[in-house]
């Protein structure tokens, strides 16, 4: 069985994870809900290269979102 130390350090621990994790769930929801405010015109606004083919891969552009990111496979895979 466990000690009354270990209890309170297992109460103390699982109280910090909690609030970590409703800190993270916050923020997502802050997220989403920014997102879903402005239609996701935002996501895309760095983008703003004139050519829309080329935008992607200017440093202008965050990130592509039609681009699927693999790894190559490694010698010996």
């Amino acid at each position: 069985l466990l000690s009354p130390l270990q209890k309170w350090t297992l109460l103390a621990l699982s109280a910090c994870s909690s609030l970590c994790c409703l800190c993270c769930l916050l923020g997502l929801l802050v997220a989403v809900g920014l997102t879903l405010g402005n239609q996701g015109r935002v996501l895309l606004a760095p983008c703003s290269i004139a050519n829309v083919a080329l935008a992607p891969v200017s440093r202008e552009c965050p990130f592509d979102p039609t681009r699927v990111y693999v790894s190559p496979p490694r010698v010996g895979d």
